[in-house]
């Protein structure tokens, strides 16, 4: 019988999750996934690779990826009305017009893969 330390054992648990994360977002295209985020007017305040009002897509990717329970994070801010800093001042992240899960998590898995 093999064992396994409690890293690899992690490790593994953290590769499952973002396997399934990617199966379940594999769904979308690429061009969906955008078309949704226009239609929730992300694009407004960011972009994908310059910051506008908010930090590009690729900042915010290359910033979080590594992160422990990111994507979870990311889906709860995306989901709810958080309050963000832009140019000095607190407001509200407006939060994705859709309710279905499956388009949430593609949106999370787009943004993280930037």
């Amino acid at each position: 019988m093999m064992k396994f330390s409690a890293k690899t054992l992690a490790t593994l648990g953290i590769f499952s999750a973002l396997i399934m994360t990617a199966t379940s977002a594999s769904a979308l295209s690429d061009d969906e996934v955008k078309s949704l985020m226009k239609k929730n007017n992300c694009f407004k305040c960011h972009a994908e690779n310059k910051a506008k009002d908010g930090p590009s897509y690729k900042e915010i990717a290359e910033k979080n990826r590594d992160k422990p329970d990111i994507a979870a994070k990311f889906y709860k801010r995306v989901t709810s009305f958080e309050q963000v800093e832009i140019k000095g001042k607190k407001e509200d992240h407006e939060p994705l017009k859709t309710k279905d899960d499956a388009e949430i998590k593609a949106i999370v898995q787009w943004i993280l893969t930037r």
